[in-house]
């Protein structure tokens, strides 16, 4: 793509996250205001916001089937659709059911811009599908504008409904900014991508598979969990003022976005993907340890900003880009398959820490450790399955020795070449043996291993025999001329 239509594609793709960003909190920051509209408690809101997990779950698997047969423009486009209709319809719909399956739609809506925006990414050709990090970036800067725009409304008493609007009409700009671009074409570089893990067995591939899947539900369990719990552990368990509990959120937030350009930088730097797994899924371990065996304010304080850098910093979108890398032919599915492991852990951890709070607050931090763990364990997994990995640099250090190793050849062939040159000349026979270059080219094709190759290896000995005679030549043309 040229550069100034992949800007603006990056652009519009960032906004749309930027708004989902929005739409996650829009109705948690509402909450009483929408109950007032619909003429009911806050429990009943509650149960509406719980629309927006079925929606995910339910269009995850078939949108990214979809998304790989059909393109990734038109599934976008949807997205945005559905985000319009579900910001719009909430200030129009007066009974909860309604309400509901508005919350449904931003779940498909959300469903549909994964389903996407992930894969282009990558066949946008972008370094390492370091660009797909940075969509966590903006969710986060949607998730953090949002409260204060709520609480500038509501200070100066304006209709609670523009927030809404405002994201409404971002959705609208932003359709037109993407509508004259044209997308890359889908499944671009899946032959080379397939190439790269050409070496891995089916074995292996179903084992990566399995891992990495479990890995989509593990991530986002570790945030999950943390972000609901860490508050009141802190202030129940630890007895922190109140103060002090809501700023290890805080910490939190700053940890996750700067692990956001940290993980960003490093994939821009061609570091393999299951580096940056193993070692902050083993920093996130480490951190939720001191968190649950210390009680000195400053050292679970600085805990939880690292816990944010490294569990909340882009690693589950580092997971996925490796998915989609190992399986680049059916990149919407496998973004599919891995967030529904996502929305199952959405979905069953509320349920899970709700049961285990019954006996204590700390049995649920300790669950948190028990689900650090696993990732850990899957992240090494994932490295034993994917084998020998070889990114960018590695590769051209392999060629570079191999190099060295055909420049030796070669020399030892021209000092041979040297040898039939005096042959030839005292025998005064012709430099050019079109019958021995004959059957050289046609040895090649014998013993050529890759038939896709095979011109090319020819082609790279014609040349190869064509300086030979010209060495042969030059050499005897100047031993001649000095005797």
């Amino acid at each position: 793509m040229e550069a100034s239509k992949r800007k603006r594609l990056t652009i519009g793709l960032y906004l749309n996250y930027f708004v989902h960003g929005i739409g996650l909190i829009i109705l948690a920051q509402n909450m009483q205001e929408l109950g007032k509209l619909w003429g009911q408690p806050l429990a009943v809101v509650s149960y509406v916001i719980s629309g927006v997990g079925i929606g995910r779950l339910a269009a995850y698997l078939l949108l990214g089937s979809l998304a790989d047969r059909y393109g990734r423009k038109s599934f976008i486009y949807i997205g945005i659709g559905s985000y319009f209709i579900f910001f719009i319809g909430m200030l129009l719909v007066k009974d909860v059911m309604s309400a509901y399956l508005l919350a449904i739609l931003a779940g498909i809506a959300n469903s549909a811009l994964d389903s996407g925006t992930y894969p282009v990414f990558l066949e946008m050709g972008t370094n390492n599908g370091a660009s797909n990090i940075l969509i966590k970036a903006f969710m986060s800067a949607g998730e953090f504008i949002l409260p204060l725009g709520v609480s500038f409304l509501e200070v100066n008493k304006l209709w609670f409904g523009w927030s809404f609007i405002l994201a409404a009409i971002i959705l609208v700009l932003n359709a037109i900014i993407l509508f004259p671009v044209k997308f890359p074409e889908k499944n671009l570089n899946q032959e080379i991508q397939q190439q790269l893990f050409a070496h891995l067995p089916a074995w292996r591939r179903k084992g990566l598979a399995v891992v990495l899947s479990l890995y989509g539900y593990s991530s986002m369990a570790l945030m999950i969990l943390y972000t609901q719990w860490i508050s009141l552990y802190a202030e129940k368990q630890l007895h922190f003022s109140n103060l002090q509990a809501h700023l290890l959120l805080s910490l939190y937030s700053i940890g996750s976005i700067t692990g956001v350009v940290i993980v960003f930088l490093l994939l821009r730097k061609h570091i393999s993907e299951t580096i940056l797994l193993i070692s902050l899924n083993a920093l996130s371990l480490i951190s939720l340890l001191v968190v649950n065996f210390t009680n000195n304010s400053l050292l679970i304080s600085i805990a939880s900003l690292v816990f944010g850098m490294s569990a909340a910093g882009g690693i589950m979108q580092t997971g996925l880009n490796l998915f989609l890398k190992v399986f680049s032919k059916h990149k919407g599915l496998i973004t599919g398959v891995f967030f529904t492991f996502g929305s199952l852990a959405s979905f069953s951890i509320p349920l899970i820490t709700g049961w285990l709070s019954k006996n204590s607050i700390r049995s649920v931090l300790e669950f948190d450790l028990l689900i650090a763990l696993v990732g850990l364990v899957l992240s090494v997994g994932a490295r034993m399955f994917l084998g020998s990995e070889t990114n960018l640099e590695q590769a051209r250090k392999k060629i570079t020795l191999i190099d060295y190793l055909v420049i030796k050849l070669l020399e030892y062939r021209f000092k041979e070449v040297k040898v039939v040159g005096k042959i030839k000349f005292f025998n005064q026979q012709a430099f050019l043996d079109e019958k021995r270059e004959e059957a050289v080219l046609n040895r090649i094709s014998v013993q050529s291993s890759n038939e896709n190759l095979t011109p090319y290896l020819q082609d790279v000995y014609r040349h190869i025999m064509k300086n030979s005679r010209t060495y042969e030549a030059e050499d005897f043309e100047k031993d001649d001329l000095t005797n």
